[in-house]
């Protein structure tokens, strides 16, 4: 029940964020649309702590700022790469275990990678993901990274 209470709020919040008007229609409009998504997702069973990840709260919010710098540090250095006249690229596969626990920390894992420029999730098991890097120390920056690191914490590990 507290997944489906907080995903209503979570809706009508971000139906009025968009909207940008307070009329009465319209905040009216939005919770009964609220309403009606929470009870669809009910009835196909989708709200629970995978389709609805409030556990992960605070730590998620502090890591969304840093996987931003990353993302953006990781870009630039892409496109360093595309305008060297030699184009030092060295493209590589890689596999290695990642270390999350649950389902949704493999998913942030392999997404955070794949957002991260020259770096892409080919394959994501809960053994092994198979990553492909633009260069080589790309590829193997991925295994024992932080970003494992800081999505372990995430999960709530240490």
């Amino acid at each position: 029940m507290f997944h489906s209470i907080s995903l209503f709020v979570f809706l009508v919040l971000f139906w009025l964020l968009l909207s940008g008007y307070f009329t009465a229609f319209l905040i009216g409009a939005g919770v009964g649309s609220a309403l009606a998504v929470v009870g669809f997702a009910r009835r196909i069973d989708v709200v629970d702590h995978e389709g609805h990840p409030i556990h992960l709260g605070p730590r998620v919010l502090l890591y969304w700022p840093w996987l931003a710098k990353e993302i953006a540090k990781s870009a630039w250095a892409v496109s360093r790469i595309i305008v060297d006249p030699k184009l030092p690229i060295s493209p590589t596969l890689v596999r290695f275990k990642p270390s999350q626990r649950s389902d949704v920390g493999l998913v942030i894992h392999a997404q955070s990678i794949t957002l991260t420029p020259a770096t892409i999730t080919i394959e994501a098991h809960p053994d092994e993901f198979l990553v492909h890097g633009l260069t080589r120390e790309g590829a193997l920056g991925c295994i024992d990274s932080e970003i494992d690191r800081r999505v372990r914490a995430c999960e709530g590990a240490p």
